[in-house]
């Protein structure tokens, strides 16, 4: 039986980017309302931790003290005339909120209480639903992303010595990720991702392959549009088990944002909760005998992040969690299972288009990376 810990308190679901902005933190409380509600959290292998918040010191692993400054000063209400050299504006993808330090700094402090959990041996893996915030760079905000808490992890992970495997699922490229780790050949970064040309943050090319003693241990499998369950995990196999089990990594940290869901209203990839898990089944064997650490990630179809990460947990922590929502999760969820009701057939020419899309993309990183690693 896995033991599993899940990074919650109800803190994390209460700040508002702005009124309308896709990001919203209470897809965070629906997820935990979700699994309590279907008893997920009354396994003596399951358990929820509170998480506490992450120390500047912690922080300045990854960000600039110039930047942290200027989180914290606009956080308080200050009207700091050089904020957008920083990536805030107030009508942006990253708005100034009062309190959007602390809650930043809850957020990374839940993912490195994740990391402590893992390393410590007392749980197989630890899922911080709240993390995963991977465009944030050392200087400036981006894409919904405050305090790169991935980046934060890894760095506590390279500084007790450990070689890191960072696999991002997010329909988002991991920049910010990538960007931190580009010339280190202790951490290797996959990231799969829908192709930049249709796809913030336009980055993610299959020759951003790293540089200096890093070369080759940056991954990008980029997607086309419309890549449903059976193209996506075509990919998925051919290229990220045998590189990580190439690399012999120490731990395995995840982001497994669920923006590539058919109902997210931001993207385009075309996974299913079916989908999505059986890639979840697939990093639990790759991970296994080794610390996990997950991370959450983007997704904003709330009632698709809520059942998918739900799901994903249940993997982590062994338990086949019923189909059948209990009532009081239908109405606000808008579906009555747990798992996909509708699957979305997409016609024949679009299949084989993000067929031979992938099959480029795959023989691409084949040629480019393996050799590094094989």
């Amino acid at each position: 039986m896995a033991r599993a810990a899940f990074i919650y308190s109800e803190e994390l679901s209460k700040h508002v980017l702005r009124d309308g902005h896709p990001m919203r933190p209470i897809r965070l409380k629906w997820t935990h309302d979700l699994l309590d509600a279907l008893g997920a959290f009354s396994s003596r292998y399951s358990n929820v931790i509170k998480p506490s918040g992450a120390t500047d010191e912690e922080i300045l692993s990854s960000h600039t003290c110039d930047y942290l400054n200027m989180v914290k000063s606009l956080s308080l209400g200050a009207a700091v005339e050089n904020a957008t050299v920083f990536g805030f504006s107030t009508a942006g993808d990253n708005p100034i909120y009062e309190g959007m330090y602390e809650a930043a700094l809850l957020s990374t402090g839940a993912s490195l209480m994740a990391a402590d959990l893992a390393l410590s041996g007392n749980v197989d893996v630890a899922f911080s639903i709240s993390g995963g915030l991977h465009h944030a760079m050392p200087a400036s905000a981006s894409g919904f992303c405050i305090f790169n808490d991935p980046a934060i992890v890894i760095n506590t992970l390279l500084n007790k010595g450990l070689r890191v495997a960072y696999l991002d699922i997010d329909a988002h490229h991991g920049d910010g990720v990538q960007h931190s780790f580009y010339d280190n050949d202790s951490v290797l970064t996959i990231s799969l991702h829908e192709s930049g040309q249709s796809l913030f943050p336009g980055t993610g090319s299959v020759d951003e392959k790293g540089i200096g003693s890093g070369e080759g241990y940056s991954v990008n499998l980029p997607l086309a549009p419309y890549t449903g369950d059976e193209v996506y995990n075509w990919a998925f196999e051919n290229v990220v088990p045998p590189l990580i089990n190439a690399f012999a990594p120490d731990c395995v940290v995840t982001q497994m944002g669920i923006d590539t869901h058919h109902g997210d209203p931001l993207t385009h990839l075309y996974l299913t909760s079916e989908g999505f898990v059986s890639i979840i089944q697939s990093i639990k064997t790759i991970a296994q005998g080794l610390p996990w650490i997950a991370l959450g990630g983007g997704g904003y179809n709330l009632s698709a992040v809520a059942r998918c990460w739900s799901l994903a947990y249940g993997v982590m922590s062994d338990q086949c969690l019923s189909d059948h929502l209990p009532e009081s999760q239908k109405d606000h969820l808008g579906i009555e299972k747990l798992r996909d009701v509708f699957t979305p057939e997409l016609p024949v020419k679009v299949v084989e288009a993000t067929r031979q899309f992938a099959e480029i993309s795959v023989e691409a990183v084949k040629k480019t990376i393996f050799p590094y690693h094989m």
